[in-house]
């Protein structure tokens, strides 16, 4: 009865010590990934600082005449739809 009850101990240390392990591999993963993304943002600020930025200029004229033209829509189909309502069948 003694061993059983020396095993039992034994293996709820080994379970223990396992779960451990696992967490700190769990934690040390999470900082490496922390790390990355810090990385990642610093990466993606200067590429927006450096490359898109300069562009913003260019891309609000380009979204105005978008506007222009979408503005233009609902008129060209509405003489679209007369024009075929008058062809012949």
């Amino acid at each position: 009865m003694t061993t059983l009850i020396i095993l039992t101990v034994v293996l709820a240390l080994v379970v223990i010590a396992v779960l451990a392990a696992a967490l700190i591999k769990v934690r040390q993963d999470l900082e490496e990934t922390s790390r990355n993304l810090a990385t990642l943002a610093g990466a993606l600020t200067t590429v927006e600082a450096e490359h898109l930025k300069p562009l913003e200029p260019a891309v609000t004229a380009i979204n105005a005449q978008f506007d222009t033209i979408l503005s233009a829509l609902p008129g060209i189909a509405t003489k679209a739809k007369i024009v075929a309502e008058r062809r012949p069948q």
